[in-house]
């Protein structure tokens, strides 16, 4: 295989505010692999969160670039295996699965959601994500994007507040997402007037640690709740069945589609509604994002939506939330660049 990589800045349409953070811009990072006139595309984005940025995932990567260029590639899952054992950050790791499996797919000539078996004649649509801001710029992001499925982040001296606001101006389904914002008492207080409002769902309102007070939520809360921050990897899944109804799996931290693939399994397995989310990727990651849908109860790839100067073709999402799915193989990316 060849290994290249290439950096990019994400500009977003409007700065992107959670309980914990605010940024205009997003740092990616696309890894190339090719062979036999081929070239599959993975894509990781930098988390100060999580402590990795362009530089240090470019480290990691360049640091196993000859083992990479000398393996020899058959399948996905073999190859991450193998990439297991090079300690890897979960990021980096991701990167490099999602440009294997595209490289794969389109080496066999098939779209992933084909290999795995499954059909695109039915999936959820993703919701669109409206950030923390005044109430006033957060009705106008609401009307500038007719959307069917919001979900609103909050994490504010105001929640309820905004949440009644949107209300007035879209009967569209909301979903919530405080970041870990909450405390148990706030969240099951906050959960009856929620689901008043049209509130299918809140995602991680607790810190990822607070396991007692996730618990007390799991018994007193009108909403269903879903896991985020408490779900990264594989390992996580099972206590998340004890404290929460559903799991949000992203990609980048739980290190690519391989091991995702297996935490869906093991959430259905385990009677939890299972939901893929984004980091504001490009096309390159919704378009890896987009061939689990047909296993997916929910999904969250607005990345592209949220973005003004995307940098590759792939998954297309449509103004009526609609998706055309590539015809070309793997995860169908091209880079525009």
């Amino acid at each position: 295989m060849v290994l290249d990589l290439s950096t990019h800045t994400l500009t977003l349409k409007h700065p992107f505010t959670i309980s914990r953070e605010s940024h205009s811009t997003q740092d990616t990072l696309i890894v190339h692999l090719s062979m036999a006139g081929e070239t599959g595309y993975g894509e990781a984005t930098s988390n100060p969160y999580y402590g990795h940025t362009l530089q240090s995932l470019l480290s990691e990567i360049r640091g196993i670039r000859d083992e990479i260029e000398s393996y020899p590639f058959n399948k996905p899952e073999d190859f991450h295996r193998w990439l297991r054992e090079k300690n890897l950050s979960s990021f980096a790791l991701c990167a490099l699965d999602l440009a294997a499996h595209d490289l794969y797919g389109k080496l066999q000539k098939k779209p992933l959601y084909e290999l795995w078996g499954t059909s695109t004649a039915k999936y959820p649509i993703t919701n669109y994500t409206i950030g923390i801001d005044t109430i006033e710029r957060m009705v106008s992001k609401m009307k500038e994007k007719p959307w069917p499925i919001y979900k609103i982040k909050l994490g504010t001296k105001e929640d309820l507040e905004i949440v009644r606001e949107l209300r007035k101006h879209s009967t569209s389904v909301f979903r919530i997402d405080a970041n870990g914002a909450w405390t148990a008492s706030q969240t099951i207080a906050i959960a009856p007037s929620l689901k008043e409002l049209g509130v299918e769902f809140i995602e991680q309102p607790l810190k990822a640690d607070d396991w007692e007070g996730m618990e007390r939520v799991a018994h007193h809360s009108v909403l269903p709740v879903i896991a985020d921050e408490s779900c990264l990897v594989e390992s996580d899944v099972a206590r998340c069945a004890l404290h929460f109804n559903g799991i949000n799996i992203k990609l980048t931290k739980c290190g690519g589609l391989t091991p995702a693939l297996r935490m869906i399994k093991q959430g259905r397995e385990l009677g939890l509604k299972i939901m893929v989310g984004c980091m504001t990727e490009s096309t390159v990651g919704i378009s890896a994002i987009g061939q689990l849908l047909p296993q997916l109860d929910y999904v969250d790839m607005d990345g592209p939506l949220l973005i003004s100067n995307d940098i590759a073709s792939g998954i297309k999402i449509h103004d009526d939330a609609r998706i055309t799915f590539p015809k070309i193989g793997g995860s169908g990316i091209q880079l525009l660049l």
